[in-house]
């Protein structure tokens, strides 16, 4: 076996909407593939923290999930921050991505608070954000994902985002043409898919950061068989990529 890269998958009882599990199949496989061995592990509320955590992966929810974790996730909030600020890679999908910045304002009037990773918040709107996206980011290229949110999140002066969007009423807000927000190696996005089976440089940025922060450096330990299949994958990502770019909001 490979040298071990353990991966949290972040309360997938509760918050995993549109397919975001895919985001952790997608790592998990990858991994494999560049010869180190994935440990999943899946962590709900109560569960026991795993002695290493060297990716985390967060999906999305509706407003009655975000309720059923907020409690346990505040419990995790300094160990999440400490992780955070050490550089740990984080993707959080949607309903944590909101949970992640200082709080949201539902739609119902109810204030959830949030662990203020992101300096960023979120409030509820009668009006839901829906629809095929494409969103430019200097780092990762285009990105392109499927948003469906009634929550619009403004990013704090100084504020990175993952990305920007041309048009008027998609995005973080509909209004800033912003998406999603960076901090440390911690990526927070509206979009679904899932996410990392259309966009490996996302999910190579992820096994990066993770391997080297555990080992020191990055190697590609993966047989000439696994880069075949590798290569292979990276050929269905740019095809089913080509589809979705070009589907209509």
């Amino acid at each position: 076996m490979g040298k071990p890269i353990d991966v949290i998958s972040l309360y997938p009882k509760d918050m995993n909407i549109y397919g975001d599990t895919g985001n952790v199949l997608t790592v998990q496989r990858r991994l494999a593939l560049y010869g180190y061995e994935p440990r999943v592990h899946a962590v709900n509320q109560n569960d026991p923290w795993p002695e290493h955590a060297d990716i985390i992966l967060g999906g999305g929810g509706q407003d009655t999930g975000q309720k059923k974790i907020i409690e346990d996730l505040f419990r995790r909030a300094d160990l999440l921050h400490r992780l955070a600020d050490a550089g740990v890679p984080m993707l959080m999908i949607c309903g944590l991505y909101q949970l992640f910045g200082e709080y949201f304002d539902t739609i119902d009037g109810t204030k959830l608070e949030g662990i203020s990773v992101f300096k960023a918040y979120t409030v509820g709107r009668d009006v839901r954000m829906i629809g095929n996206l494409v969103e430019s980011s200097d780092e990762f290229g285009d990105i392109i994902g499927y948003e469906n949110h009634s929550g619009q999140t403004f990013l704090r002066e100084g504020a990175r985002p993952l990305g920007r969007v041309a048009a008027d009423g998609c995005g973080n807000n509909g209004q800033d043409h912003t998406e999603g927000a960076r901090a440390h190696n911690v990526i927070g996005t509206y979009m679904h898919g899932s996410l990392l089976p259309k966009n490996p440089a996302i999910a190579d940025f992820l096994i990066r950061a993770g391997v080297e922060r555990r080992y020191g450096g990055f190697e590609d330990l993966g047989d000439e068989a696994a880069r075949r299949e590798r290569a292979h994958i990276d050929g269905l990502a740019a095809r089913a990529r080509e589809v979705a770019g070009a589907r209509p909001r």
